[in-house]
């Protein structure tokens, strides 16, 4: 090999070393710059979060989750956004922002919260428990998942309030309906919305007042003995309760005039205490 092909194989490879580590360099500053466009994206949403622009506030979160996926800041930008959306109470929108988050990210250190999140926006658009039945019904399922799935954290204790909150909106709504049929005297369908609570909302406060409606109409179309079955359950857990009284006189007729009789006796014999008192003697 000749001097002048020496020459031009050492240029050769000195011009691509040269090259390759310019395409280095390059790629690094890319992707520097990238991480650069997140991070200001991220920021920009969270200052106009503050400053109560959440629409576009959500849009710079979702901007920075699609600028680049991959980057631990692309799960907290989509729970980010469907906050924002939560705040200005869009919950349709952050429904679908948390759905998506939980199909995107589903081993996020943050599912807890995510789905949290989620039930709250079911519950609080619980209006009329007698018209917002799939809106409790979906917050309920996700309470009831967080506190299986999460039950040493601060979601869960809260959760278990919730739903104790979301029984007693369901049994209202039974209480409601089952009012209805027993005032229409439509026996049976008023005998299983009452039968409903005292087995399915057993820790409501309404399961009293079931089991009295229960009382009544059973005595009302000839039940006698089913009726006093559910007086005892009543008079065995709630004997100081109103609704036990009231079970107390269907089987009982006398005593409400027993009643009035012994307030009348009462008032007599406290006049009579009072007349020791008189100055005359």
């Amino acid at each position: 090999m000749n001097i002048n092909n020496f020459i031009k194989i050492f240029l050769i490879f000195l011009f691509s070393f040269s090259c390759s580590k310019q395409e280095i360099k390059k790629s690094v500053i890319n992707e520097k710059s990238l991480d650069l466009q997140v991070l200001e994206a991220y920021v920009e949403g969270k200052k106009s979060l503050e400053q109560g622009d959440v629409l576009f506030a959500a849009k710079k979160f979702n901007e920075a989750e699609i600028l680049y996926p991959q980057s631990d800041w692309a799960p907290k930008s989509a729970l980010m956004a469907a906050y924002s959306y939560y705040i200005q109470d869009y919950y349709g929108d952050a429904i679908a922002e948390l759905l998506r988050f939980k199909k995107v990210y589903p081993k996020s250190k943050n599912l807890d919260y995510a789905n949290y999140l989620l039930a709250i926006c079911y519950y609080e658009q619980i209006v009329d428990e007698k018209k917002d039945l799939k809106s409790i019904e979906n917050a309920k399922d996700i309470f009831s998942y967080i506190i299986e799935n999460y039950p040493e954290t601060e979601y869960a204790l809260d959760a278990e309030f919730k739903i104790d909150l979301i029984q007693d909106l369901l049994a209202s709504k039974e209480m409601y309906v089952g009012r209805y049929y027993l005032e229409k005297k439509k026996w049976i369908p008023a005998i299983n919305r009452f039968r409903t609570v005292v087995d399915d909302y057993d820790s409501t406060i309404y399961v009293e007042e079931a089991l009295h409606r229960l009382v009544e109409v059973y005595y009302m179309i000839g039940l006698k003995e089913e009726s006093q079955k559910y007086a005892q359950v009543l008079g065995y857990n709630y004997n100081s309760s109103m609704w036990y009284e009231k079970s107390y006189k269907v089987f009982n007729k006398m005593y409400e005039n027993k009643k009035i009789k012994d307030k009348k006796n009462k008032s007599s014999l406290i006049g009579k205490v009072k007349s020791l008192f008189d100055t005359d003697e």
